[in-house]
């Protein structure tokens, strides 16, 4: 008797090219899946090939503006995911666009073909939030929910891993700088929570592991205010640099001047972001809505950052440990 093989499922990755991207699709090719990466640059698209076997993953042109890109993209998909955010806006990348009309149009293409869906967004998303950023988060959310009522929205706190643009920005800093700003003061709280256990909570999302229609939030197992993440960066790359707390109104006055460069250090939305904690809520844990409410264990930094902040060490990997 002749054995079928039944072809593994298509899963379509909106951003899969990007930080959380390419950890998203490794987490999805060990699983056998056939990934379609949808990101408006393709052609920037080929670190991720050596992430599965040959022709499992497949780049494609999409833009999360432009409608009929993301319903050519989705085609024949049995789940889509979508992980398209920016920090920042610039030129036609504006908030409004790309999280919530964005958000929008992946859902309702993802409805059209019958594929589930997964959403990312982010902690401290909200309705009512002064921060345009979080505003459009939380808005991004209601409208995939209201096209895919069992979709899965996953909020993640700081990402951190190797290609992070948190960690390895300041770590960059104190190479140069004998200062590090700590804004606010540095009292903002934080549950840095590692990549691969966000791209693991996808995947397990795809797998049909993960009950729809409800917003999970994800952090690490550890509550570190600004400050103490710096310090705790300091200490990976065995560099000691002198903490300046920088008030509210001097930020904002610095994020206008920056704010006007092509990758801004610092906005002023993300100065209203710094205002807020980012922390898992009392409610999520209470019902089970993170990680280990998933059964993913979190990575705490310690276990992570020495695999990669070593190179801004003075001598990198051959530095010596210093006696605690």
């Amino acid at each position: 008797m002749t054995e079928i093989l039944q072809t593994p499922k298509l899963v379509v990755v909106f951003g899969g090219s990007g930080f959380v991207g390419r950890h998203v699709v490794r987490a999805l090719a060990r699983r056998g899946y056939r990934i379609r990466v949808a990101c408006r640059r393709p052609d920037l698209a080929g670190h991720l090939q050596p992430l599965g076997n040959v022709g499992q993953i497949q780049p494609v042109q999409a833009n999360v503006r432009v409608r009929w890109s993301v319903d050519r993209a989705v085609q024949d998909a049995d789940h889509v995911v979508n992980l398209v955010a920016i920090l920042h806006e610039s030129g036609r990348q504006k908030f409004t666009s790309v999280h919530e009309f964005g958000a929008r149009a992946v859902a309702e293409a993802a409805r059209a073909v019958g594929a589930g869906l997964t959403h990312i967004s982010a902690l401290g998303a909200d309705l009512n939030a002064q921060s345009d950023y979080a505003r459009t988060k939380a808005l991004g959310e209601k409208a995939v929910l209201e096209t895919i009522s069992d979709a899965v929205i996953l909020r993640p706190s700081i990402n951190f891993g190797p290609e992070d643009s948190f960690f390895n920005r300041f770590a960059n800093m104190a190479r140069y700088s004998p200062v590090l700003p700590l804004i606010g003061g540095g009292q903002t709280k934080f549950q840095p929570v590692y990549v691969g256990d966000v791209a693991e909570a996808v995947a397990r999302s795809v797998d049909g592991k993960v009950q729809g229609g409800r917003i999970y939030e994800l952090g690490g197992p550890q509550v570190l205010t600004f400050k103490q993440c710096m310090q705790e960066m300091l200490a990976m790359i065995d560099r000691k640099r002198l903490l300046v707390s920088v008030p509210w109104w001097v930020a904002n006055m610095q994020a206008s001047i920056l704010g006007l460069l092509p990758n801004p250090l610092l906005t002023k939305d993300q100065v209203l972001q710094l205002r807020e904690h980012n922390i898992v809520s009392e409610a999520a844990t209470r019902e089970n809505r993170t990680l280990a409410g998933l059964d993913i264990q979190p990575h705490s930094i310690g276990s992570i950052l020495p695999s990669y902040l070593w190179r801004y060490r003075a001598a990198g990997q051959f530095q010596r440990k210093t006696a605690a």
